[in-house]
């Protein structure tokens, strides 16, 4: 069960950082700030839902 868990969160990690990244890149076209969502990832992509997809 705790493996589970583990793989579980490892694959919400991957995803939210790349969803963060093909984010800030469509937004931005800056690798800089693409590394810098992709670090925050999950608070990026809350955020671009929240104020940027207008």
């Amino acid at each position: 069960m705790r493996e589970v868990r583990y793989e579980v969160i490892k694959q919400g990690v991957s995803f939210g950082t790349v969803l963060a990244i093909v984010l800030s890149w469509s937004a931005n076209k800056s690798i800089l700030w693409a590394i810098i969502h992709g670090i925050l990832s999950w608070i990026y992509v809350i955020y671009f839902a929240l104020f940027k997809s207008v």
